[in-house]
């Protein structure tokens, strides 16, 4: 529609379309899809290859086991994705060996006109179409997954909550993990005594500032303890 305003909007290429919304189509994901607030659609990768067969995938040159999907299909499919699409949108592919996804990622991404993700199967996809389309790298962590779309859902998952009304509260987005670069702190609530394990008294309190400096010290205590690769750059920016 002309002069609308469109949507935060996610395209995915996959060769299996069907797995999506999949989780994405429920809880607040699911209602804010249903409401408009983002979008979501899928490009078949194998409506791009140009046998009758379908064919996605090769063997890989210089020998070795699996199969690689081809740049030929790839990037017919990206070409026609990119062609239809507002400008802007980053081209990401799902890879272990990408860069670590963050929050900080994950809130650049929120704050765009969307993306336009890379699921890859089998061994992975030809180098060559990543070098040729500039195709940013992204892993969720150091393990492998049968395909990116398990990835893709978690990464559209982790921005979606991130857009205008998606949540019912935005204060809870301002006190989490990785804001501020520490973890969260603890969460209680009723009953007040469980198992012979009592609430922090503070938390009974009704001190708000007390409280407030009790949630800073235990989220630095914790991420000291847990992350301290977080802890280094925490206090690498003055903090501490």
């Amino acid at each position: 529609m002309t002069g609308a305003t469109l949507p935060w909007t996610a395209t995915v290429l996959t060769l299996f379309p069907e797995m999506f919304p999949g989780p994405l189509g429920q809880s607040l994901a699911g209602k804010a899809l249903g409401a408009g607030l983002w979008a979501l659609e899928t490009v078949d990768i194998r409506d791009f290859a140009g046998d009758k067969h379908r064919t996605v995938d090769d063997a890989p040159f210089g020998g070795g086991p699996g199969m690689v999907m081809r740049p030929d299909v790839l990037d017919a499919a990206i070409a026609a994705t990119l062609a239809r699409e507002p400008a802007g949108r980053p081209l990401i592919y799902l890879s272990p060996r990408g860069r670590l996804l963050d929050q900080a990622r994950v809130r650049e991404l929120a704050a765009g006109p969307g993306t336009v993700l890379l699921c890859g199967r089998f061994e992975g996809v030809d180098e060559r179409v990543l070098e040729a389309r500039a195709i940013e790298e992204v892993s969720l962590g150091d393990f492998v997954l049968s395909g990116g779309e398990p990835a893709a859902i978690a990464l559209l998952d982790a921005t979606v909550r991130l857009l205008p009304g998606v949540v019912g509260a935005p204060a809870t987005l301002e006190e989490e993990s990785f804001v501020g670069g520490l973890l969260e702190y603890p969460h209680y609530t009723r009953p007040a005594e469980w198992q012979g394990r009592s609430v922090p008294e503070v938390l009974l309190s009704g001190h708000h500032e007390r409280v407030r400096a009790w949630r800073l010290k235990t989220a630095q205590d914790v991420t000291r303890r847990r992350r301290p690769d977080l802890w280094q750059s925490h206090a690498a920016r003055g903090n501490d």
